[in-house]
C-alpha cells in the first residue's frame, strides 16, 4: 500500500486546455490513490484555466512554485489546441518534458498534447498518437499510429476526450499494476465502453 501511496503525477493545464481531458486524468488517478498536483501554464488569470469549452479549473500550484520535480512518476499534458500550444511553445515544460524522460518517468500526452512531446525532443523516431488535427505536425518525426492509446519508451500517448478514461487507466495500470487499474475502474461501469 505505501508503494502505491507514494505515486505523483503532475498535471499541467493552461488556458484553453481541454477539460474533460484535464478532469478525467486528474480524477482517474486519484481514484487510484495516485497524489496529483495541478500544474497552471502561463494563465491569464493567476486563479483559474479558461479551457476550451470555458470551464474553469483551478490549479494547485503554478510551475514557478515548484522546487523539486524528481519526485514525480508521470507528467500529464492534456489536448486542447490552444492549451497544447501554451504548454509545448514554453521553454520551462520542454525542459521538465526532457529531465523527466532522461531519468526513466512517464510522460504521457492525449489529443494535441504530443505537440509538447515533439517540442522536448522526445522519443523522436518513436511511435506515437493524437488527435488527428495535429497528426501532420507529428508524422514526420514519429512513427504515427491511430491507436487509441500508445505506450513507446515510457511515452504515453491518445487521441482525444473519446480516449481519456482508457488513457488515465492506462497511466494508472503502468504505475500501480492491472490489479489497481480494474479495482479503479470497475466501480466506473467503464468497462464496457474500453
Amino acid at each position: 500500500m505505501s508503494n502505491q501511496e507514494s505515486k505523483k503525477a503532475l498535471v499541467l493545464v493552461a488556458d484553453g486546455s481541454e477539460e474533460m481531458e484535464t478532469v478525467i486524468s486528474v480524477d482517474v488517478l486519484r481514484r487510484a490513490q495516485i497524489d496529483v498536483t495541478v500544474v497552471g501554464i502561463t494563465l491569464q488569470n493567476e486563479n483559474y484555466a479558461k479551457c476550451s469549452r470555458g470551464v474553469k479549473i483551478v490549479p494547485d500550484q503554478s510551475l514557478s512554485n515548484i522546487s523539486n520535480f524528481d519526485i514525480y512518476d508521470v507528467i500529464v499534458i492534456p489536448g486542447g489546441l490552444n492549451g497544447a500550444k501554451t504548454i509545448s511553445s514554453n521553454s520551462e515544460v520542454q525542459k521538465l518534458l526532457a529531465s523527466m524522460h532522461r531519468a526513466g518517468k512517464f510522460v504521457a500526452a492525449i489529443c494535441a498534447g504530443p505537440l509538447a512531446i515533439k517540442s522536448a525532443n522526445i522519443n523522436k523516431g518513436g511511435k506515437i498518437t493524437s488527435h488527428p488535427i495535429v497528426k501532420a505536425d507529428l508524422e514526420n518525426e514519429y512513427s504515427y499510429q491511430e491507436d487509441r492509446v500508445l505506450v513507446d519508451n515510457k511515452v504515453i500517448t491518445s487521441r482525444g476526450p473519446g480516449t481519456a478514461f482508457l488513457f488515465a487507466l492506462t497511466i494508472v495500470e503502468l504505475l500501480l499494476g492491472e490489479e489497481k487499474r480494474n479495482e479503479v475502474s470497475n466501480p466506473m461501469i467503464i468497462s464496457s465502453i474500453l
